[in-house]
């Protein structure tokens, strides 16, 4: 497996709406020796209001082999304290998505589900 940025010309195709530019994209990587998956990081602050869902570029994609999948779950601990979710659960990107007409471009929809009235706010650059 391994993770790229999104061509420049791609990531202005998407229409990347964000407080930030192409140089700043971070590529994932394990936040420790032990971390069962990598962090993706955000390319801005986002704020996700109680019942809302934000449409989240990550300005990457990745090449896996022939046989692999990447799966994508919210850190735990935001599902957990929060009720931060994937809209569709778990994101599921197959190994050739990369040869898509996006470039494999990762976006992830989030959800904050919470009936606690807590806003979600997610710092740029964190993972």
């Amino acid at each position: 497996m391994k993770f790229n940025k999104i061509s420049e010309k791609q990531f202005k195709k998407d229409g990347v709406d964000c407080i930030c530019n192409y140089d700043e994209i971070k590529l994932p990587r394990r936040g420790t020796t032990g971390s069962a998956g990598y962090d993706i990081y955000a390319l801005n602050d986002i704020e996700i209001r109680p019942g809302r869902t934000v449409k989240v570029p990550t300005g990457i994609n990745v090449e896996l082999d022939k046989d692999k999948v990447l799966m994508i779950v919210p850190r735990s601990g935001l599902g957990f304290k929060y009720k931060l979710r994937l809209w569709n659960t778990v994101g599921v990107i197959d190994s050739d998505y990369i040869n898509s007409d996006n470039e494999g471009h990762i976006f992830a929809k989030i959800t904050n589900d919470t009936n606690e009235d807590r806003v979600v706010s997610i710092k740029k650059n964190t993972g």
